[in-house]
């Protein structure tokens, strides 16, 4: 399941790290422990819930997960956002 964090009305971005969890077999109570932050502050960017997350967050998270960023993270584009067209 991959969970939609819209961090601009026209910009979706696709939160993968439940789908990088369970390839590593790391629960979010052993991710959250292991990275320093409450499960529930983890939960929030899991779910799709949060609006931002910080470098140093996501640095944290790939280097527990041994992964990269867009591993994680994934941009698709709205393709009825005329403002994706790129007419020039």
């Amino acid at each position: 399941m991959t969970h939609l964090l819209a961090l601009h009305r026209n910009m979706p971005i696709i939160v993968n790290l439940d789908v990088m969890m369970a390839k590593r077999k790391i629960s979010l109570g052993d991710l959250a422990e292991r990275m320093g932050i409450t499960p529930s502050n983890l939960s929030i960017l899991k779910t799709g819930k949060a609006k931002a997350i910080r470098f140093s967050t996501l640095t944290s998270i790939c280097r527990e997960l041994d992964c990269q960023p867009g591993d994680i993270l994934e941009y698709q584009p709205d393709p009825d956002d005329n403002e994706n067209i790129n007419l020039s």
